[in-house]
């Protein structure tokens, strides 16, 4: 009965990749509920419902602000289990550096980690190195082709091929309906400054990284480079997931969130 109650106590945040939301975590709020789990999914600004749109946000640090204030918000003695997808690792990483007294543990699923030693646009360099493919499609450009692109919005033929190839055909429709772009920001100078982490503070935060071995859009050897850049105290796989773990594997991941959980949390 102890074991069940304190099981209960854990809260599991979710967080979202780029132009998703809240919605695509129903499967794993769920499971993880049924589990007798407390679980938050957020939506970060300009995604799923809410109210902002993107071209509003003139910061990252805007768009990660609903995680940010929900941590700001919760007790003080209150810790929680942070868990990112692709984009939403960066959105981690960040609230790790703001809020590492928050946090048991840290969990990338499938996710950007950048680390104090390991910065952002290195890893957007070496992914899109890597990539088989162009993204070229899936940018926005407000100002004309001859400006950067303003925006990334992932279209039916990018999701069904590079990100849902693996998941069910209902969960792609979905997708389809609900996603939203997702803002650029192009002041590299301004974006280093607001997304650098350090030793003491987010590296004071025990992390753990889910590889997802058919991920097409951040690819295995990608997902392992990171880890080898910026080692995490654990690292897990799920094997046969596509980029959207959540829908292509919600069991396996639900177990492995259960797991870690039971591991580094007290």
């Amino acid at each position: 009965m102890e074991n069940e109650e304190t099981q209960r106590e854990k809260h599991f945040v979710l967080v979202h990749g780029a132009c998703h939301g809240a919605w695509c975590w129903y499967r794993v709020v769920t499971l993880l509920k049924s589990s007798g789990h407390k679980v938050t999914a957020l939506d970060m600004a300009a995604s799923g419902v809410h109210p902002k749109q993107a071209q509003e946000l003139n910061s990252i640090v805007k768009y990660v602000e609903p995680l940010f204030e929900f941590l700001e918000g919760l007790p003080q003695e209150e810790k929680v289990i942070l868990v990112g997808h692709s984009m939403g690792g960066l959105c981690l990483s960040m609230a790790m550096e703001r809020f590492p007294e928050k946090v048991d543990v840290a969990i990338f699923a499938a996710a950007l980690m950048p680390g104090p030693e390991l910065s952002f646009h290195s890893i957007r360099e070496e992914r899109d190195r890597r990539l088989k493919f162009s993204t070229g499609s899936a940018n926005a450009f407000d100002g004309g082709p001859a400006l950067p692109p303003t925006a990334l919005f992932l279209g039916h033929d990018l999701l069904s091929s590079k990100l849902y190839q693996l998941s069910p055909p209902e969960d792609l429709t979905l997708a389809s309906y609900l996603i939203r772009p997702f803002q650029l920001y192009p002041n590299q100078a301004k974006m280093k400054e607001e997304v650098a982490v350090t030793e003491g503070k987010y590296g004071a935060v025990r992390r753990v990284y889910i590889v997802c071995d058919q991920d097409l859009m951040i690819t295995e050897d990608v997902q392992r480079w990171m880890v080898e850049m910026n080692p995490p105290d654990e690292v897990k796989v799920i094997s046969g997931s596509d980029h959207m773990v959540m829908f292509s594997k919600p069991y396996e991941l639900c177990h492995a969130l259960g797991e870690i959980a039971e591991r580094y949390c007290p």
